[in-house]
């Protein structure tokens, strides 16, 4: 049967196991052991929007991984001229062994997967972001050990990130506070799932105003852009409201001296967070970018691996 990786709730009965595989994958890969359980398996890859991480990781990744990898943009595509999002689940599913999606609209996510018949993975929609979040998670382990007992805070908009991000925290039993304005809050079902899945494993859930209050004595703090894309025509606005919100040496200074500071990038350097936090020794955004690489390996080989 297969299994699609939409949404974190997709992943929450072996988590630890994905992010134990993605970490003995990098340790192979660092040691330069050849690993390729994945050969002769071919991704195929479905940009609406703009990648950096997402596309560069899943494609060298089914490289390193014995496989292949295909870019697909809806120029490239008929889907971009006129054919249903069912027809193109049904045909790329005959020709691919899975179908990894980066979209606009969750919907059209879910519409995708359900008319396939390999797994579909979300890259990112305007509701979540799971391959990043398995990213940082594998992070955050490597840097502080365990889960249990820290105390994780994400500052700014409630958006997609925030929202699987949630649901991470809430899986692996971390205490998690988000500071935002009012109506920027997270997804109201996933916060609510969230809260159910951080109850079973006796950890906190928390929606703040006050971003210097939430801060205090964090483990982690983490921050994304005011302005997702697709979210272009609210720009100034959202830039006016969050500027209060941004990530700086001041805020930071109420966390724990060992705190760590994340990102999913790209970062817009001096506007959601400063120069000074991004390049501090505390930061440790571009292990968090590279274990994209390591992380989505990990559920590639769970998904794909024989």
């Amino acid at each position: 049967m297969k299994r699609d990786v939409i949404s974190m709730l997709d992943v929450k009965d072996d988590l630890f196991e994905i992010l134990d595989l993605a970490a003995e994958i990098k340790r192979k890969q660092k040691a330069g052991e050849i690993y390729e359980p994945l050969k002769n398996k071919t991704l195929g890859m479905i940009f609406e929007k703009p990648s950096t991480r997402t596309r560069i990781s899943f494609e060298v990744g089914m490289t390193q991984l014995g496989g292949h990898a295909i870019y697909l943009s809806p120029k490239d595509m008929q889907m971009g001229r006129g054919e249903t999002v069912a027809d193109t689940a049904r045909v790329l599913s005959r020709y691919v062994d899975a179908i990894m999606y980066r979209a606009f609209s969750h919907d059209i996510m879910l519409e995708l997967a359900k008319n396939a018949t390999v797994p579909v993975i979300n890259g990112l929609d305007d509701v979540e972001h799971p391959t990043q979040i398995l990213a940082d998670l594998l992070t955050i382990r490597e840097h502080k050990g365990d889960f249990k007992g820290l105390k994780f805070v994400y500052v700014g908009d409630g958006n997609n990130v925030a929202n699987s991000l949630a649901l991470g925290a809430a899986m692996v039993g971390m205490d998690f506070y988000i500071a935002c304005p009012e109506g920027y809050e997270p997804n109201a079902y996933i916060w609510q799932k969230a809260r159910e899945i951080a109850a079973e494993n006796g950890s906190k859930m928390e929606i703040l105003r006050n971003h210097v209050k939430a801060v205090k004595d964090a483990d982690v703090i983490y921050t994304d852009v005011a302005v997702s894309m697709g979210q272009e025509a609210e720009a100034e606005v959202r830039e006016r409201i969050f500027r209060a919100y941004q990530v700086n040496e001041e805020l930071v200074s109420h966390a724990k001296d060992d705190y760590i500071f994340m990102h999913c990038l790209p970062a817009h350097r001096g506007h959601e967070v400063t120069d000074g936090v991004v390049d501090s020794p505390n930061s440790v955004v571009f292990d968090e970018a590279e274990n994209r690489l390591h992380a989505q390996k990990g559920l590639l080989v769970k998904l794909l691996g024989e």
